[in-house]
């Protein structure tokens, strides 16, 4: 596959196919030009997608292979995106927006999904449970079956590795919704399931609406689990759908992370960290350090080192963007920018300082200077709702425990951190944080390795890690009596 091409198709039963509700045009957020058009997705093409899934489910071609077997598959699907990296990178620049280096990270930590995962394929082991002599009982993990993924825009190639490598190493058949923004570069899953010998069928990929592809799978009654990362409102409608056939879910809904600065902390090392949690991807993290909560006597300078790593910053279109370092790319779409300039307005009319940024960038394309307010308050839409964008709220405090309230003080829980020497006061705010993850004194402190998701409308289930793969599994009891 050349690595754009002007039209794309979806991938149901191992064919490529055209879709039922026509096409879709991609827009390159670096331009603003049409990048290519993709298969569009009906009812009907999702529920052959299920079908196919659940046909080589319940033929046990995949389910019934010993799991070494299966996690080498696993395993060689990361290969594969490794080996193809440069095409899908690309594609996925174009496509996001992000810079090229930004999108290789992505694509190795894909790859890394399917290492992680294919390795944990053989560890799903079951137990016996002492019942006394007249009786043998154990346990045995068995897939759902067909598992539905829905994955959102911002991370498209590394959000569908975190869901399909796991649930493909536990057995499971998949059918992946892909994001109308940014499907493109899903195709390369679908060659690297071919690649490795899957059965056809036990991948399947297509791009629809969310109001028609995404809302036919969360509702289909051959769905047997479902894993969504989005907005509250989507993440309510696809909850509320699964219910009605008593289908479990996992939900990834986003959140309004605040970072805790103390006085004592390193602040040069928490620069380097603003870089990171608040300008990767142009913001559009769900894990994004949208707050930082600063010490009254610290405030000052911290906003300092921030406004000298926005102001750094180079904006531009992310495939011109090659090397690691301080430049940022386009969002996702204009649409999306102008809702967070919108919001950064907004806040200073609620009385918010603007110290920088908050422009959009005189040329085609989505851009969204690196913004940075002071003097928020907790009650300011900003203090309270995700932008998801490449905008920084700074908030003071003075004592601990209003540190601890303000963080605690939003409808979401996904992550936070604290930025002290004092390994008393990080583990006491650790234990008080109303999160799923605590990172102390490095933002995006852990890796595949470490569960991940959230408190409150953050969602509920968790990804990454060994928790991830009793989503995926139900557990059976067998009791024999014994003679």
């Amino acid at each position: 596959m050349s690595a754009v091409k002007a039209y794309w198709q979806n991938y149901i039963d191992g064919t490529w196919v055209d879709g039922g509700a026509g096409r879709i045009d991609v827009t390159d957020p670096g331009t603003g030009e049409v990048l290519a058009q993709h298969a569009l997705a009906d009812a009907a093409d999702v529920d052959r997608a299920v079908q196919a899934a659940r046909r080589v489910h319940l033929s046990g071609a995949l389910s019934d292979l010993r799991p070494v077997e299966r996690g080498r598959m696993v395993q060689a699907m990361g290969r594969y995106l490794l080996e193809h990296i440069d095409d899908i990178a690309t594609v996925l620049t174009l496509e996001q927006g992000k810079p090229l280096w930004e999108a290789r990270i992505e694509v190795q930590g894909a790859a890394r999904y399917f290492e992680y995962y294919g390795n944990q394929a053989e560890t799903v082991e079951g137990r016996s449970i002492p019942l006394g002599a007249s009786y043998f009982d154990f346990t045995a993990h068995e897939p759902y079956g067909v598992s539905a993924q829905i994955i959102p825009w911002n991370y498209p190639v590394e959000m569908t590795a975190r869901s399909l490598s796991a649930g493909l190493a536990t057995g499971n058949t998949c059918v992946i919704k892909t994001p109308e923004l940014t499907p493109l570069s899903n195709a390369w899953f679908a060659q690297a399931a071919e690649a490795v010998g899957l059965p056809k069928g036990a991948v399947n990929i297509l791009c629809g609406h969310g109001h028609i592809a995404g809302a036919t799978l969360s509702a289909h009654p051959d769905v047997n689990q479902i894993v969504f990362t989005g907005s509250v409102p989507t993440g309510i409608a696809i909850a509320t759908a699964a219910a009605a056939n008593v289908v479990p879910c996992v939900l990834e809904l986003g959140g309004k992370s605040a970072a805790i600065v103390h006085a004592d902390a390193d602040l040069d090392a928490f620069r380097n960290d603003v870089r990171w949690g608040i300008f990767f991807n142009a913001g559009q993290v769900c894990s994004a350090m949208s707050r930082a909560i600063v010490h009254s006597d610290v405030h000052d300078a911290v906003v300092d080192r921030i406004v000298d790593v926005a102001s750094e910053m180079s904006v531009g279109p992310g495939i011109e963007r090659t090397e690691f370092g301080a430049n940022m790319g386009a969002m996702v779409s204009e649409a999306q920018r102008d809702r967070a300039a919108a919001m950064v307005e907004a806040a200073v009319q609620q009385g918010a300082t603007l110290v920088t940024g908050g422009r959009k960038a005189n040329r085609p394309g989505a851009f969204l200077e690196p913004t940075v307010l002071t003097d928020v308050t907790p009650d300011m839409t900003i203090a309270r709702e995700e932008v998801f964008g490449p905008v920084l709220s700074v908030m003071r405090f003075d004592h601990d425990d209003e540190a601890i309230q303000i963080a605690n003080g939003t409808d979401y829980g996904l992550v936070g951190g604290v930025f002290t020497r004092d390994i008393d006061r990080a583990t006491q705010a650790a234990r008080q944080l109303r999160c799923g993850q605590v990172f102390v004194n490095e933002w995006f402190a852990g890796g595949v390795e470490t569960p991940f998701g959230g408190y409150g409308k953050s969602g509920y289930g968790r990804e990454k890690g060994r928790e991830a793969l009793w989503n995926y599994v139900q557990t059976k009891n067998v009791a024999i009596r014994l003679r």
